[in-house]
């Protein structure tokens, strides 16, 4: 059927049919932000929605709305990862070493306060990668990272150290953990002691008093990690290394007044 019959069957004009054939130009500047919010979708692994990315050009001086986001992005195709949640059951057993002295209290008003960490796995091929990092509260800055293909005490002891040879806390630190085997074995208490460093733990199996390290590996794992994890642990390793650069120095987090944790440990100095 010709389109000039096609178009009277329809009852439509033919200059309609060819207007809407015809693709739309976008504007030079809209094309420029285009290749700007890709940029920015390619770099966080597609982890941004309409916050994030209003976020992130709101730091180079680029102004747009939450609704004119939503807006942008369903018009480049941006469509963002969405998370897997897992549901902890809760308990109020008291711990056995050390009380939970931190109670909840995530936002210290100095640096190297109050610290956390915990132990997570990565997926490698048919085995797997254990990853123990230490974060300070402050600013959510990772300040210590092991990896390893063993979780043991010595993989926690090793983020530990690696922490306080890279920030040199006080005396009298604060450290949070769960009340994982890594965490109580006397290797690990040796190595509070050693420092000076003050032990605290969550009550046992409550993943929320250590919300805010728990969050840091959910944004791991579902923002960044490739869904069907790593080919080898080399891969792992280096892609977790990558992470920690990014987390510290490039995301934004609400805590710390929407900026990176580096930036605003510099701003607060």
């Amino acid at each position: 059927m010709s389109i000039r019959r096609m178009c009277s069957v329809l009852g439509l004009a033919r200059s309609s049919y060819y207007t809407k054939c015809k693709p739309k130009q976008q504007k030079p500047a809209l094309r420029w932000l285009g290749r700007k919010l890709r940029a920015l979708h390619k770099e966080h692994r597609e982890a941004l929605g309409t916050r994030g990315l209003s976020k992130e050009l709101r730091k180079e001086g680029i102004f747009i709305g939450r609704y004119r986001m939503r807006t942008l992005i369903k018009t480049f195709g941006l469509h963002r990862r969405r998370p897997r949640y897992a549901h902890y059951r809760r308990a109020t057993k008291p711990a056995i070493v050390a009380p939970n002295i931190l109670d909840r209290r995530f936002n210290p008003s100095r640096p190297d306060t109050l610290w956390a960490g915990d132990i997570t796995y990565i997926r490698v091929g048919n085995g797997w990668l254990y990853l123990a990092v230490v974060m300070d509260l402050f600013s959510r800055r990772i300040v210590g990272w092991a990896c390893s293909r063993t979780a043991d005490a010595e993989l926690s002891a090793k983020a530990l150290r690696l922490a306080v040879s890279l920030r040199r806390p006080m005396p009298e630190l604060l450290f949070h953990s769960d009340q994982g085997c890594q965490y109580t074995a006397d290797r690990f208490v040796a190595c509070l002691a050693e420092s000076r460093i003050v032990q605290s733990m969550s009550r046992r199996g409550n993943c929320w008093d250590n919300a805010v390290v728990e969050r840091y590996f959910r944004t791991l794992k579902h923002d960044w990690m490739p869904e069907n994890g790593y080919q080898n642990h080399f891969e792992a390793e280096k892609d977790v290394m990558g992470f920690i650069s990014h987390y510290n120095h490039r995301r934004c987090h609400s805590a710390s007044n929407h900026l990176p944790p580096a930036l605003f440990e510099e701003q607060a100095a």
